[in-house]
Formats: C-alpha cells, sequence, structure tokens
C-alpha cells in the first residue's frame, strides 16, 4: 500500500477554498495541464444535491494532458463534510484501491488543505511509479491551490 501526505496553507478563507474543491472544474483546474477527469454534467458541483455515499458517484475517465484517455475511475464517496472536505474510497482500471481524503481548516489568516492518500495499484510491481507518478501530480495539484489562493 503507498501512503502519501500533502499540506499547504492558504491565504484564503475555507469557503472560498471549498467553493473550488467541491466542484469537478476545481478539481480539473487543479490537476491541470497534466490530467483532465471527465464527468456528468448533474455532478458538476458536490454541494447543494443529494450525494450517494458508499455507491459509485460516477464513472470518470483519466485524460493525460486534457485528451488522452489512461484509466478509467470510479468515484466512491465515503462521507461529505460540507465546507471541510470529504473522504473518497474509490477504484480504477489501474488501482485496486484508491483512498483520498481531503480536509480545509481555518487557521490564522487562512486556511490549511491537506490531502491523504492509500494507493494499491493493480500491478504490485508498479508500486514504485505509481508512488512517484501520484506524489509528482499531488505536489503538481497544491502548487496550483498556492498560485490561486497564496501561501500563508
Amino acid at each position: 500500500m503507498i501512503r502519501l501526505r500533502f499540506e499547504s496553507r492558504l491565504a484564503a478563507a475555507p469557503d472560498l477554498i471549498w467553493a473550488q474543491a467541491s466542484t469537478m472544474a476545481g478539481v480539473n483546474a487543479e490537476l491541470g495541464p497534466w490530467v483532465r477527469m471527465s464527468y456528468p454534467a448533474d455532478r458538476a458541483a458536490l454541494d447543494g444535491q443529494a450525494v450517494p455515499l458508499g455507491q459509485v458517484l460516477f464513472r470518470s475517465w483519466l485524460c493525460a494532458f486534457g485528451v488522452l484517455p489512461f484509466d478509467r475511475h470510479a468515484l466512491r464517496l465515503e462521507r461529505l463534510y460540507p465546507g471541510v472536505g470529504f473522504d473518497e474510497r474509490s477504484t480504477s482500471g489501474l488501482q485496486k484501491l484508491w483512498v483520498h481524503r481531503r480536509r480545509i481548516e481555518a487557521v490564522e489568516g487562512g486556511a490549511r488543505v491537506s490531502d491523504e492518500l492509500e494507493v494499491q495499484p493493480r500491478l504490485p510491481f508498479m508500486a514504485p511509479v505509481v508512488r512517484l507518478i501520484v506524489g509528482a501530480l499531488f505536489r503538481h495539484r497544491h502548487r496550483r491551490l498556492r498560485a490561486r489562493f497564496g501561501l500563508l
């Protein structure tokens, strides 16, 4: 099992960060330009709609550079904490297990965003490559967050 953790202290209110983090456009803004996730129009945002917990919310194509499909992700949320974060427990063609926990916490002058990941590749010998790629992608996501919201 691969376990990774990333954290950024941002100069923005938690609700502003959540407004982006709870939308697929916001997720794609963090991932871009390296990866884009497809999604159905009725699942563009988590807030303001009933989200079925513990079951597949939708299936998404992960596309390299926004156009080249490389994996099919079955996104499933275990818990949703509006304004604060979520616990995702998904699978994909490449990952037997993908656990992503995001939290947005108020701190003096802004917010702390943390991402905790547990990843189990379907092909165990690929673990070092998966660790490298997922680590690079989440470091990129946090750079994008810091660029958008500023650093504390």
